[in-house]
């Protein structure tokens, strides 16, 4: 068989994906799925078992959905063990959970001046705390199976500042505190991908805006930021987190990868 090949196969591999049941998480199960690894999918919402046995059912593998809150210690400190226990091995851990936050969420898609201390930590906590202790809690696990790694999910506006003329007229927003909290886990990417070679390696992947039926107006202005003239699709993020987890990178750790069709070179 083909080295290539050989080295997008996940047969006899975990894969753990958190927001495993939303968007991007949920094609990234499946893409890996596809390549024959197991799946233990994570998400706080009440169909992540039935997304499981969907997997399961269209492709054969074994999947397990884990229903829980990523913002609780007790999730946190057991959740590494747990998938251990159930599967075995855990070889992929893809840290995909974030939170978004909504239009009507209170000081969130608000201009800065409006912005709420509270919502700021309820986003610092998930989208950085949470990553950086599942990774701590889960490390005995990863140590064990073969060629572990690990996949952060951070954003382009983690490394760039925001043109807030985008969101004229619409009820869509770009909040400090995504900005902050994703920066941090690329910086986080880092200082793990030194510390935990040569054993483990660690790298991001930063999409830029993915299409989900946006206001017309913003997707109009976006793309024309965009050198390949569009917005990302799901696959296109999941084939990069599968890249990245696989053999086919071996020789790659501490990096951030731009999945965003060149807006970050102009």
């Amino acid at each position: 068989m083909d080295n290539y090949i050989v080295n997008l196969d996940f047969t006899g591999r975990v894969v753990a994906i958190t927001g495993g049941a939303g968007f991007i998480g949920y094609q990234s199960a499946k893409a890996f799925a596809s390549l024959n690894a197991s799946v233990a999918l994570i998400d706080i919402t009440e169909n992540t078992d039935a997304k499981a046995k969907e997997l399961s059912d269209s492709y054969g593998i074994k999947a397990k959905g884990y229903t829980c809150n990523l913002s609780e210690d007790e999730t946190i400190r057991t959740l590494g063990e747990r998938i251990y226990n159930d599967f075995g091995s855990l070889n992929s851990l893809i840290l995909n959970a974030a939170f978004v936050g909504t239009s009507s969420l209170t000081g969130w898609a608000v201009p800065f001046e409006k912005q709420s201390i509270d919502t700021f930590r309820q986003a610092v906590d998930l989208n950085l705390t949470s990553p950086v202790f599942l990774i701590q809690n889960a490390l005995p696990y990863l140590l064990k199976s073969k060629n572990p790694n690990i996949v952060n999910l951070g954003s382009i506006y983690g490394f760039l500042g925001p043109d807030m003329h985008l969101y004229d007229g619409t009820s869509m927003g770009n909040p400090i505190a995504y900005a902050a909290s994703k920066g941090g886990l690329i910086q986080v990417t880092r200082w793990l991908s030194t510390v935990l070679a040569p054993d483990i390696r660690v790298n991001c992947i930063s999409p830029g805006g993915v299409y989900r039926n946006q206001d017309k107006n913003f997707y109009e202005r976006y793309v024309k930021k965009v050198p390949l003239g569009r917005m990302a699709s799901e696959d296109d993020i999941a084939n990069a987190i599968v890249f990245l987890a696989s053999d086919l990178s071996l020789y790659i750790t501490g990096q951030h990868l731009a999945v965003d069709g060149g807006m970050s070179a102009w």
